[in-house]
C-alpha cells in the first residue's frame, strides 16, 4: 500500500524522513551518549528561547542560566495570553503546527510547535506503535474520538481519517442503538487496532459484555487496543481484555507536548509505562519545585527538548505521578499517574456521552485572548448542568447562545444550563480540576 499517511505529513511541511532518522539514532544511544544528549538539549532549548523569545526571557528574569534547578517552572496560566505574544521571533504562525489543548484539566490554551518538532511527535508515535506491529500507513484503525460537527471541520477530519487509514466512531452518542451500529462495522471491516478515549471504549466493552460477545471472534484481524486521554482503571482493563480478546495498551500524552508514556512490550518490562526520553525530559517536583527522587510522588513537569517555536520548558502539565525506583535517565518508568478521569453524562433521551464531549462544546468559548481562564461542568439533574468559569468578564448573551447551540449540536436539545462566574474554582486536594462531574 502507498504510504499515504507519511505523504500527507510531508506535503504539509513535516520532515518525516529526517524525524524518523533522528528517533532511530536517539534510541540506539548508549547510556553515556544519552546523558550527554539530554544535557546538551536542555541547555540548547533554554538558551534558544532566552535569545529568541521575549515572553520566555521575561518569565526567566534577569539572572543568567547556570543551573537547571533554577530554571522557572512554567504553568498553564502563564500561557493564557495571545499565542502571537508567546511565539519565538524566528517563527510565524504559518510556519508552525497550531492547535488547542483539550482543556481536560480545566485550563485551556492555544499552543504552537515548529514543524520539525511536530514531525518528531509523529515519528515518536510511529516508533512506539510499531512495538505492537502497527504501521500508520497500512494498519486500519478503529478510532473512538470526537469529531467537529460543522461542515468544513467535519470534512477536514474525514479527509484526515482517509489519509490516516482509520474509521472514526463518533463518541458523542453512546446509546445502545449506536453501539449496535459500531458492532456491525467490526463485523464487516478488517480493523487492525482500536485507538481512542478510555471511557468511550470501556462503554463499548460493557455493551459487548451484555451481549456476551468477544470482539476478536467477530473481527479476527484485531491485534491491539490503545486507550488514551483518561485514566484506565485495573477493573476496566480486565473488562477490555476479556471482551476484546486482545492486548490493552495504556498511553499517556498531551497534545501540546508529545506521547509522554507508553506501555512497553519488551521482555522483562512488559506492561510498564515507559516514558518518552527521546523528545521529552520528565521530572517529578514537590510543592517547592524541588526535584523528587525516583519513587516519590509529586507534580509531573516536562520539557520539550525540540520545540523552538514555543517554550515548554519545565512545564507543569497539571498531573500528579511518580517514577519507578528502577528508572534511569535513559529509561524512566512511570509507575503511577493520578488524574485525567472523566464521568459519563446520561441525558433525558437515554443517550450517554463521555465527559470529554464537553471539550468539543467548550471549544466554542476558548479564544486566543485568554479571557476564559478556567471552566468546569457539573451535571446536577438529568437535564440540568452548571458551567462554572473564571473570566475577566461575564459571558455575554451572544457567547451563551453560541455555547447553547454547540450543546444542542453535540449532545441534544432542551438541556438547561446555568452559567456561574467565579473568582476561583474548587480543586481536589491534589490540585486537580476535573472538567466534568456528574452529581446524579
Amino acid at each position: 500500500m502507498f504510504p499515504l499517511f507519511d505523504l500527507s505529513l510531508h506535503l504539509n511541511g513535516f520532515q518525516m524522513k529526517k524525524a524518523k532518522a533522528e528517533i532511530r539514532k536517539i534510541v540506539t544511544f548508549t547510556e553515556k551518549e544519552h546523558a550527554e544528549f539530554v544535557a546538551y538539549k536542555k541547555q540548547e532549548i533554554v538558551n534558544y528561547h532566552l535569545e529568541n523569545n521575549p515572553f520566555y526571557s521575561n518569565l526567566f528574569g534577569m539572572n543568567p542560566f547556570t543551573r537547571w534547578e533554577d530554571v522557572p517552572v512554567l504553568n498553564k496560566k502563564n500561557l493564557q495570553i495571545p499565542l502571537q505574544e508567546r511565539i519565538s521571533k524566528e517563527y510565524s504562525l504559518k510556519q508552525c503546527y497550531v492547535n488547542k489543548t483539550s482543556g481536560s484539566s480545566g485550563t485551556p490554551f492555544i499552543f504552537a510547535k515548529d514543524k520539525y518538532c511536530h514531525a518528531l511527535t509523529w515519528a515518536s508515535n510511529m516508533y512506539r506503535f510499531s512495538w505492537y506491529d502497527i504501521d500508520f500507513n497500512t494498519s486500519y484503525q478503529a478510532r473512538f474520538y470526537g469529531i467537529p460537527m460543522d461542515f468544513i471541520g467535519n470534512k477536514k477530519e474525514r479527509l484526515k481519517d482517509f489519509l490516516s487509514h482509520r474509521f472514526r466512531f463518533s463518541i458523542f452518542d453512546l446509546s445502545d442503538v449506536v453501539l449496535e451500529g459500531f458492532l456491525n462495522h467490526f463485523k464487516t471491516k478488517k480493523f487492525d487496532y482500536i485507538n481512542g478515549y478510555t471511557s468511550s471504549i470501556v462503554l463499548f466493552a460493557k455493551f459487548l459484555q451484555q451481549k456476551n460477545i468477544v470482539l476478536k471472534t467477530i473481527c479476527p484481524s484485531l491485534k491491539v487496543c490503545m486507550v488514551t486521554s483518561e485514566m484506565l482503571f485495573e477493573a476496566d482493563k480486565i473488562l477490555l481484555e476479556k471482551q476484546f480478546g486482545i492486548p490493552i495498551v495504556n498511553e499517556y500524552g498531551a497534545s501540546e507536548l508529545d506521547l509522554i508514556a507508553f506501555q512497553s512490550r519488551s521482555v522483562g518490562t512488559e506492561g510498564e509505562w515507559q516514558v518518552n526520553s527521546e523528545t521529552l525530559f520528565v521530572e517529578i517536583l514537590d510543592e517547592n519545585n524541588q526535584v523528587l527522587p525516583y519513587g516519590q510522588e509529586g507534580r509531573i513537569v516536562i520539557t520539550s527538548l525540540f520545540n523552538k517555536a514555543h517554550p515548554f520548558i519545565r512545564y507543569d502539565i497539571g498531573d500528579i505521578g511518580l517514577l519507578d525506583e528502577k528508572s534511569t535517565l535513559q529509561k524512566p518508568i512511570l509507575k503511577k499517574l493520578v488524574g485525567r478521569t472523566n464521568d459519563v453524562a446520561v441525558l433525558p433521551s437515554g443517550k450517554k456521552a463521555p465527559g470529554l464531549t464537553f471539550y468539543y462544546v467548550t471549544k466554542s468559548i476558548i479564544e486566543d485572548d485568554g479571557k476564559v481562564k478556567e471552566f468546569l461542568i457539573k451535571q446536577t439533574k438529568i437535564d440540568s448542568f452548571d458551567i462554572e468559569y473564571v473570566s475577566e468578564n461575564e459571558l455575554n448573551w451572544e457567547q451563551i447562545q453560541k455555547i447553547e447551540q454547540a450543546i444542542a449540536l453535540y449532545l441534544e436539545p432542551n438541556l438547561h444550563f446555568k452559567f456561574i462566574r467565579r473568582n476561583t474554582l474548587k480543586r481536589s486536594n491534589r490540585g486537580k480540576l476535573k472538567q466534568f462531574t456528574s452529581l446524579l
